[in-house]
C-alpha cells in the first residue's frame, strides 16, 4: 500500500482500536490458483504475549484446501470512508483549482497463517467472537445459551484460522495535505450530512487538526 507521509498512521493503540471497531475484514490468499479473497468477521486476539488475528470457515470452502498452511496473506480492515466534493474547500471558491478525493481509513496487516482445527481453541475462539458482537446487546447471547453439544456438533463443518502478525500499516487520509481553512470547510460540509459514514470523517479531520 503507498501511503504518503502525510497520510501515515503510526499510532498502534489507534490501529488496533480501528480492527476491533470494524471487524468485518477481507482476508486476501495466494495459491497455485491465483488470488483470493474472501470476507470474515476477525478478532484481534493474543497468544504467547504476541497479538494474532483469529476468525474461521465453513470446511465447505476450499481456502484450507487449496492456500497451503503458513502462507503469508493480507487482512484488509476498512474503516469509515467518504467522498470529498472540491466545493467543501473555501480555496475552491476563490481560485477555482480544486479536484475531488476520497477520504479514508485503513490498516494492513500481513502474517502467516495456519489452520486450526483444535476443539478447545475453536470453542474459544466463537465465545470471544460472540462475546465482541453481542456486547451491545440489551440481552447479550452467548454460545452457552445453545442446547448442550449443539455448538460441538458445528465443529467438523468449520475450519479455523490463525494468523501470526508479521506487520500493521494504517493510512489516515484526512485532508491533512489541505490548509486550515479547507479542513473546517471539509468538517462543516460532512458534518451537516445525515449519514453515519460521513460525520465519522469529519470527526476523524477534526481529531487530526492541532487543538486551539
Amino acid at each position: 500500500m503507498h501511503i504518503p507521509n502525510k497520510f501515515q498512521q503510526n499510532d498502534i493503540a489507534q490501529l488496533e482500536r480501528l480492527m476491533l471497531d470494524y471487524p468485518f475484514a477481507t482476508l486476501v490468499t495466494h495459491s497455485e490458483l491465483g488470488l483470493d479473497a474472501n470476507h470474515l468477521p476477525i478478532i484481534l486476539g493474543e497468544k504467547l504475549g504476541k497479538k494474532v488475528l483469529q476468525t474461521h470457515i465453513a470446511k465447505a470452502n476450499p481456502l484450507w484446501e487449496q492456500v497451503s498452511n503458513q502462507s503469508e496473506v493480507l487482512v484488509i480492515f476498512n474503516g469509515p470512508n467518504c467522498y470529498i466534493s472540491p466545493n467543501h474547500y473555501p480555496t475552491k471558491q476563490e481560485t477555482g483549482r480544486a479536484v475531488p478525493t476520497w477520504n479514508y481509513v485503513v490498516v494492513h496487516v500481513k502474517g502467516v497463517m495456519s489452520y486450526v482445527r483444535d476443539e478447545v481453541w475453536l470453542q474459544t475462539m466463537l465465545d470471544s467472537l460472540t462475546a465482541q458482537h453481542e456486547m451491545h446487546q440489551a440481552l447479550p447471547w452467548s454460545t452457552s445459551d445453545a442446547p448442550e453439544g449443539y455448538i460441538q456438533k458445528m465443529f467438523p463443518a468449520i475450519v479455523g484460522i490463525e494468523i501470526e502478525i508479521i506487520s500493521i500499516t494504517g493510512q489516515w487520509k484526512l485532508s491533512q495535505n489541505q490548509p486550515e481553512n479547507n479542513k473546517l470547510g471539509v468538517i462543516a460540509a460532512l458534518s451537516a450530512q445525515q449519514v453515519n459514514q460521513y460525520q465519522k470523517i469529519a470527526e476523524l479531520v477534526k481529531l487530526q487538526m492541532p487543538p486551539i
